[in-house]
Order: structure tokens, then sequence, then C-alpha cells
């Protein structure tokens, strides 16, 4: 397996410069990092192949992932809203080809967070983004690029909330080139068995995002990794594991991952460093 980290650790927008953060993965120790869609689909190409230029200088593998705002929600019953969604992800992946990205994860089969002000129709939504999923697929597949859907709490999402929809979601899909994300800081909400739902989603898990169930780094909480890598490894599973620990407050990530109080003990840049080249070494010891 290979170990990543998000960029969003460091940072309080999604739309940033990626560039430094991919040497500053590698020095820590990682195989992988984690880019915003939000930040890559509007970026200039020069910028687009400077970022693929220097994952390959530095051997790093860049992963992608994004919650599609309301207004490219591709699950939307008004056609104009879906359309905008379908045509703004055909623009990341094109991106995300000039990059040599070949993986993208996230709430790509809806809108996120979800607006609970409004009625949920989940049987008509969830028609419309299989719909639109599976075009988003045929447009991908010629890139080699691997939609991972991502299976996220109630309070975030409505149409995908555990393993085992996720999973009955990827088959109705119907493309081999869809796969399902599971996370387990939503996991922790939401499964009765992290062995259960790894186990059972087997051959169709495509992307594994883990933090603690506060969101800390891995290691530094009480979420059972030995139990998920019991699981990982029973199915075989030898892909991407992207941690996604946020810990810091303000800006837009903090507001929409809901952060509200500080999580890593006030760290300077050098402690949050550390903190998470020691993480990276516990999951490569334990996923390994």
């Amino acid at each position: 397996m290979k170990i990543g980290t998000y960029f969003a650790y460091w940072e309080k927008e999604w739309d940033v410069d990626f560039f430094p953060y991919i040497s500053k993965a590698a020095g820590l120790g990682f195989d992988i990092l984690e880019i915003s869609g939000a930040g890559l689909a509007d970026l200039p190409d020069d910028k687009v192949i400077a970022l693929r230029e220097e994952a390959k200088r530095c051997k790093i593998m860049l992963t992608a992932c994004i919650g599609l705002p309301k207004e490219y929600n591709v699950s939307s019953e008004d056609e104009e809203t879906r359309r905008n969604g379908i045509a703004y992800m055909k623009r990341l992946l094109d991106k995300m080809d000039l990059a040599d990205i070949r993986q993208i994860g996230g709430i790509i089969y809806a809108y996120w967070p979800a607006d609970y002000s409004l009625p949920v129709n989940k049987e008509k939504a969830r028609a419309i983004s299989i719909e639109s999923v599976r075009e988003l697929a045929d447009y991908a597949k010629p890139y080699g690029i691997t939609l991972t859907l991502e299976t996220v709490n109630r309070f975030e999402q409505y149409l995908i909330n555990d393993a085992a929809e996720a999973t009955q979601y990827v088959k109705e899909i119907d493309r081999d080139n869809v796969k399902v994300m599971l996370d387990s800081f939503h996991m922790n909400i939401e499964e009765d068995s992290f062995y259960d739902a790894i186990v059972n989603t087997g051959e169709y898990l495509g992307h594994f995002h883990i933090g603690e169930a506060n969101r800390k780094v891995p290691g530094k909480g009480r979420i059972p990794w030995e139990e998920i890598s019991k699981a990982l490894h029973d199915i075989h599973y030898d892909g991407t594991v992207v941690m996604e620990p946020f810990v810091c407050t303000g800006g837009t990530v903090g507001s929409d991952i809901k952060v509200w109080r500080d999580l890593s003990d006030h760290a300077d840049l050098e402690k949050l460093d550390k903190d998470i080249a020691e993480s990276c070494r516990f999951c490569k010891k334990i996923f390994g």
C-alpha cells in the first residue's frame, strides 16, 4: 500500500499553491500527495505541468479529491445545474490528465455539504446521480482515470452513508473505473464494524481515507488501526491510503470541516511537520 496525506493539513483554503507540498510530502516520508480538485480545475496549463514535473522529480504520486459545490450538483433535478456539474468535472478530468493524476475521490456523485434546509428525495437524486457518474466514468476512461466515490456520514450527505450503500451504488454504475472510497472518520459514525465494512466492500474498494475520530493524525486517537489493517490485508488491498487530518481552525477549510477548536495543541509549523511525519511512520508500520 502507498501512504499519502492531504495538503489541507497545513492550509486554511482549498484553492492554494500545491507546488511546495509535493517536496514537503516526499521529505516527510509520504508516497502520495492528495490535492483539491477545487484548486486544479481552473489552474493554468503551465502550472499544471509544473505540478506534474515536480511530482515526477520527487517520486510522489498525485491524487485528487473534491466535494462538488451546490452549483455543480450532479444529482440535481435541475438539468442546468446537473449539466454544469458534469461540465465542471470534465474540465477537472482534463486537468488531471495533464497533471498525470489518475485517481479522484470524494463527493463527485452529488454535492457537499448537503443543504438540509431543502427537501430530500433520495431515490430521485440517486437515479440522477447514477446517470451522471456513468457519463463521467465514460469520459474518464480514455484517460485511465478512476473515480472513487466517498461514503460520508449522514450529517454531510444523504446519498451514500455506509460501505454497503457505496458498494451497491458502484455495482449499479457498472463501470470498471468507478470504485468505493471509504474513510475511517465517517466509518466511525456509520459502520457497525470497521472490519466487516472493508471486507464486504472487497474488490470494489479503490481508495481509503484515514484519520482519527476527531480528525487528528492517525495514531493519536482511538480508531482500531490494527483491525483496519487486517481487513485491508484480508481483501488483498494494495491501493492508496491517504490520511486526511484537520487540526487547525480558520479559513474556508476550518469552516467547511467544522474545526471549531484547535486540535494541534497550538503547534507551530515545525511541530505540525513532526506530528504528521510520526503518523506517516506509524501508518507504514501498521499497514506495511
